[in-house]
C-alpha cells in the first residue's frame, strides 16, 4: 500500500513540475539552526531534491547555531548530495539555548566524516550571496533571526536586501494559541529586527502547521533504504529513539518557499509583532506579512509530498 501511494504521488509531483517548466528556478538560501532538532535535515533534504527537479535552485546555507558539529554537518550532508562545494555561513553568535547538538556528532562518525576547509561568517556569506545572485533570491528561515538582523545594521545592506530579496518563508512564531516559539525565543531581539524592518515580504509558518503534520517514522524506515548509511535516516534515529513521528516544522517552510500557495492557505497581509518573551502578534492591515493556515482535509496530501521529497534519491552527475 505504501508504495502504491509513492507511485501516485510520484506521477503528481511529476505532473506539477511539467507545468511549471517554463519557470526559472528561484535561488535558494536556507538559513538553519541545525542541531536543535531533525526537521531542519529533512527541510535540507527536500531543498537538494527540488534542485535536482529544477523547481529551485539551492545556493547556500546559513547557520544559527554555533556548534562545532554543525559546519561539518551541513558539509557532510550537501555533499553525500552532490553538493560538496556549495557554500556554508558558520553561526556568529553562540546564543544560550541555541547551539546543541541532538545528532550532528554522533552522525558524522557514522558517515565517516571529518571534512575540513574555510568558511566564512553567515552574514557575510549572505551578503555575497544576495550581491552575486542575477535573480530575486528566495530565503528560507528554519533557525533564528540573527542572520537576516545583521543586515539591517546598513543602509547599503538594506537597499540590497530590497533589490535581491523576493521572499523570506520563515518557521517562526504561533499564530493559534498565542504562546513564544522557540525559533524567535532565542533571538528575540533580531526577530523584532527583522519583524519591523526587513524590506520585503515574510510568509510565517508557525508551530501550529508543522505540529499537525508530522513526519512518520514509517518514512525513516522504509523510504531511505536506497543508501546505507543514510546521514537523514541516521540523524533521525539518534535524535530521539525509535519509532517516533516527529513535527515537520522546517518542512512546510520549504514547501512553500518553492511552491508557493499551492499547499497552504495565506493569511490576509498584516504585521507581525513580538513580545519580550518570544510570543507573536499578528494585526492585519497595512503590512506584507502573512502566515499559512492548513486545511486539515489537504494533511494526507501534504504528508506525502513531504515524505517523497525528503527521501528522493539525488541526481548523481
Amino acid at each position: 500500500m505504501r508504495a502504491i501511494r509513492r507511485i501516485l504521488i510520484l506521477a503528481l509531483i511529476a505532473t506539477t513540475s511539467a507545468a511549471t517548466c517554463c519557470f526559472a528556478a528561484p535561488p535558494v538560501i536556507f538559513d538553519t539552526d541545525v542541531g536543535s532538532d531533525v526537521d531542519d535535515v529533512l527541510a535540507l533534504a527536500m531543498l537538494h531534491a527540488l534542485t535536482d527537479r529544477g523547481e529551485c535552485e539551492l545556493i547556500g546555507v546559513l547557520l544559527t547555531n554555533a556548534n562545532p558539529s554543525a559546519l561539518p554537518y551541513i558539509r557532510m550532508l550537501n555533499q553525500f548530495y552532490g553538493r560538496g562545494d556549495l557554500p556554508v555561513g558558520a553561526a556568529v553568535k553562540d546564543l544560550k539555548g541555541g547551539n546543541g547538538d541532538g545528532f550532528m556528532a554522533a552522525v558524522l562518525q557514522t558517515m565517516h566524516y571529518a571534512g575540513g576547509g574555510a568558511f566564512d561568517p553567515a552574514p557575510d556569506l549572505l551578503r555575497r550571496l544576495l550581491k552575486n545572485s542575477p535573480d530575486k533570491v528566495v530565503i528560507v528561515e528554519s533557525g533564528f533571526n540573527t542572520n537576516l538582523a545583521a543586515l539591517l545594521a546598513s543602509p547599503a545592506d538594506i537597499a540590497l536586501v530590497r533589490q535581491k530579496v523576493a521572499l523570506v518563508v520563515a518557521m517562526a512564531g504561533n499564530f493559534a494559541e498565542g504562546v513564544p516559539e522557540y525559533n524567535i525565543r532565542i533571538d528575540v531581539e533580531s526577530a523584532k529586527a527583522v519583524y519591523q524592518r526587513w524590506p520585503t515580504p515574510i510568509v510565517f509558518s508557525g508551530l501550529e502547521v508543522g505540529r499537525d503534520l508530522l513526519y512518520p517514522a514509517a518514512s525513516v524506515e522504509h523510504d531511505f533504504s536506497w543508501a546505507s548509511p543514510h546521514p537523514v535516516a541516521e540523524s533521525y534515529r539518534v535524535y530521539r529513539k525509535m519509532p517516533y513521528d516527529r513535527p515537520t516544522w522546517d518542512l512546510t517552510a520549504v514547501l512553500e518557499a518553492v511552491r508557493p500557495s499551492r499547499y497552504f492557505a495565506r493569511s490576509e497581509n498584516g504585521i507581525v509583532s513580538v513580545d519580550a518573551d518570544g510570543t507573536t502578534h499578528f494585526t492585519a492591515g497595512g503590512g506584507d506579512r502573512q502566515y499559512l493556515r492548513l486545511d486539515p482535509a489537504r494533511r494526507a496530501e501534504i504528508l506525502s509530498v513531504l515524505e517523497l521529497l525528503a527521501s528522493e534519491p539525488p541526481v548523481r552527475k
